[in-house]
């Protein structure tokens, strides 16, 4: 999916949680603006190095990882 090349995940930066392209600003973070009410427009004006195409990449890797399901591993 081409909006979550800019969603990273490094162990160094905000301890491995993915986050806006390799800034210290975490998907959980913009989700979280956006759901108590922020519009995008808000939010990049709170974190102006922000770009538009990062909040659609943070719902779209929201979005994405709230579909994923985790099979448990069955040890026989």
């Amino acid at each position: 999916m081409k909006n979550l090349e800019r969603i990273t995940l490094n162990p160094a930066i905000m301890g491995g949680k993915p986050c806006i392209r390799g800034l210290r600003m975490t998907v959980g973070t913009v989700i979280g603006l956006l759901a108590s009410g922020l519009t995008t427009e808000d939010i990049l004006k709170m974190y102006p190095y922000l770009q538009q195409e990062d909040i659609i990449a943070a719902l779209a890797y929201a979005a994405w990882r709230s579909e994923e399901i985790e099979v448990p591993l069955v040890i026989a």
